[in-house]
């Protein structure tokens, strides 16, 4: 169920990231997170072919659909919610993908820092 309460990284409630293709650890469309989700898929990115090549040599296939799971496979521009540790290895190797800060959830401070998330941000002015 969805927490009306929850935050993102600005302080604010957090905002939707996507509804297509439907991402989020519990399918909303929002990067919220909870005690069952361990990846924290609380960054909200708008993915690129680099990201995604990037990913897939680190063993997560995200561009492959996978229909039994209802994952339709994602293409470059498509916003995710990611893991926050795999959106910083993507920093720290030269490939993260942009940020809506707006739809990242504040959980994600705890794996990266705002900073970081400023510099790759789409919606901040």
């Amino acid at each position: 169920m969805a927490d009306d309460k929850a935050q993102n990284v600005l302080g604010e409630v957090l905002e939707l990231c996507s509804l297509k293709p439907l991402t989020g650890f519990t399918r909303n469309g929002q990067c919220e997170t909870g005690p069952q989700d361990l990846g924290s898929h609380t960054v909200c990115a708008e993915v690129t072919r680099e990201f995604l090549d990037y990913s897939r040599s680190k063993g997560n296939d995200l561009v492959t659909p996978v229909p039994a799971f209802g994952f339709p496979g994602l293409r470059p521009g498509d916003r995710w919610c990611l893991c926050a540790a795999r959106w910083r290895e993507a920093l720290e190797a030269g490939c993260a993908p942009r940020v809506a800060l707006r739809s990242t959830h504040e959980r994600a401070l705890e794996v990266v820092s705002l900073d970081d998330l400023k510099a790759h941000a789409l919606d901040l002015s």
